[in-house]
């Protein structure tokens, strides 16, 4: 989990990365550089972050997509990628597997899409392949990642799904956290936002090294502490040989105290 770093420092990349992600995002949303700069903007410092960083990504007109990957815990290495055309509609061929609009299909879509970015984020940087579950044995580890490092890549892979318009019945929260007072459990998710229930739900990557399909749940369920593992949450997560498995299953049962409502 994150470091402890001294309170200045940690404002102070905060106040940067946020002003920079900021500027990033307005580039992003007319799709291309605009016309006084010459190159995307893209936060390159290096140092730890106590909290994910926000989405920096550029998305160009012919369907290639630029972005900033952070990894080694708590954001310590920034990395600029770019997915090519021919990445991202692989990307969108592998998520039409699962064209339901139920709950159940719409949330494997996710998966399949965060799944899908991280294994292209591996593919221009090896690095990643190197990552684990969970933080156990990666201590100096190129490559690695924290929950810093997952929510940070999940939410700009997130937005940039949405902007691909390869996100329905969703909309994006901002990164949340739980433990927040407490060093050994402090823990950070990224969050999508039913737009029918007005549920939020979690998308956490943590659990799962690099390039694997992350863990979604109710985010009440999330902050409580509850395993996507277990019941209710164990057939969401599934993890089958193909991927035609995740999609067009039966509906889970939501009727009674296992129910996603479930606080």
């Amino acid at each position: 989990m994150p470091q402890t770093f001294g309170a200045i420092i940690v404002i102070f990349m905060a106040f940067r990365a946020t002003a920079i992600g900021f500027l990033a995002i307005l580039v992003n949303h007319v799709g291309l550089v605009g016309a006084a700069l010459s190159q995307p903007i893209f936060d390159d410092f290096q140092g730890s972050v106590s909290r994910p960083l926000p989405p920096e990504y550029v998305i160009d007109p012919q369907g290639s997509v630029t972005l900033r990957i952070c990894f080694n815990w708590s954001c310590a290495r920034r990395h600029t990628v770019t997915f090519t055309a021919t990445d991202m509609d692989l990307l969108k061929r592998h998520m039409a597997v699962c064209p339901g609009t139920s709950l159940d299909d719409r949330l494997q879509r996710v998966r399949i899409g965060i799944w899908q970015m991280e294994l292209l984020a591996q593919k221009y940087q090896p690095l990643l392949a190197n990552d684990l579950a969970i933080n156990v044995f990666e201590a100096g580890v190129e490559g690695r990642m924290d929950c810093v490092d997952n929510a940070s890549n999940t939410t700009t892979y997130l937005h940039i799904l949405r902007d691909i318009r390869e996100l329905d019945g969703w909309t994006i929260s901002s990164p949340k956290v739980r433990g927040r007072f407490d060093i050994t459990a402090v823990h950070w998710t990224a969050v999508i936002i039913d737009i029918k229930s007005g549920l939020p739900w979690s998308v956490d990557s943590w659990y799962r090294p690099n390039g694997h399909l992350p863990m979604v749940m109710p985010l009440p369920s999330w902050s409580d502490e509850k395993k996507a593992w277990e019941a209710p949450f164990e057939r969401l997560n599934a993890t089958p040989r193909s991927i035609d498995d995740l999609c067009n299953k039966q509906p889970l049962d939501r009727s009674g105290p296992a129910a996603f409502s479930l606080q």
